[in-house]
């Protein structure tokens, strides 16, 4: 004869399933982490790419000024991925060169050529929160998106131009970031970033970035043609556009160190 009554033992057996469900209850903290993972994969596995890019710088009266761009970068496995943006035009920053190689844990190494002086210049952590040759991009933006490099809060599901995002806010972990925090949305379909929000040492809003045009490329790898950086607190801004990207050109090691920088013509 059974010791409980049936009245008992389903309270008894539900409250045993509902624990697993209850445990299994993810934190704002964990989702927030979990999609910052997941956005990270989608795009794995496009091993190098290159691409033509032009900077419009434009101040707060309107004025412009454009940059001719070429960039190459290499994914790497286990690390960051490297990057190497060398200027074409106009003739007061052709032949500046920036390398960049970054890492999940630690600070970045980046490099930057300057042909004037025909020498090449260590770029401190201490000053990544400095802007990258007077745009609205500072030297830590320029970094690839690595999920260490954060941690995560997911606020929201919001309407986005990609459709449907989730609203993430990212803390810096590096305590020489300019940015106490940025909120970034990310499509629920694809992972792809359409805005991002930043906030500076004080927690003030400083600039937006959107993203714009993305194609598709080897079936899997999402680019925009457009990236839009609004500076709030000067009102200045600086577009970047993308054209002729290229993927898997056999780039190795080798196309990314300090020689290189100096022979990038």
């Amino acid at each position: 004869m059974s010791l409980l009554t049936s009245p008992l033992k389903s309270i008894l057996i539900a409250s045993i399933i509902a624990v697993p469900a209850t445990a299994l209850a993810e934190t704002a903290e964990e989702k927030g982490l979990r999609i910052a993972k997941e956005a990270k994969t989608s795009d794995l596995g496009w091993q190098d790419m290159q691409a033509q890019m032009n900077m419009i710088l434009r101040n707060k009266q309107g004025q412009e000024s454009v940059r001719d761009i070429r960039l190459k970068s290499l994914e790497v496995d286990g690390d960051g991925d490297k990057s190497l943006s060398v200027f074409d035009k106009p003739r007061d920053v052709k032949g500046t060169a920036f390398l960049s190689f970054s890492h999940p844990v630690g600070a970045d190494d980046q490099w930057l050529y300057l042909p004037a002086l025909k020498r090449v210049k260590r770029i401190a952590s201490r000053n990544k929160s400095g802007p990258f040759m007077g745009s609205e991009f500072a030297y830590e933006d320029l970094s690839s998106f690595e999920v260490e490099k954060y941690t995560y809060k997911y606020l929201q599901d919001e309407a986005c131009e990609g459709g449907n995002c989730y609203v993430i806010e990212q803390y810096p972990v590096d305590k020489n970031s300019g940015y106490t925090r940025r909120v970034v949305w990310i499509d629920e379909g694809e992972y792809r970033p359409w805005k991002i929000e930043f906030y500076d040492r004080k927690n003030s809003a400083l600039k937006t970035l959107t993203y714009h045009g993305y194609n598709e490329y080897e079936g899997k790898h999402w680019r925009p043609d457009l990236m839009k950086m609004v500076n709030h607190q000067t009102g200045k801004s600086t577009d970047l556009t993308w054209n002729n990207y290229t993927f898997k050109a056999g780039l190795t090691d080798g196309d990314f160190n300090q020689n290189t920088l100096k022979r990038a013509r």
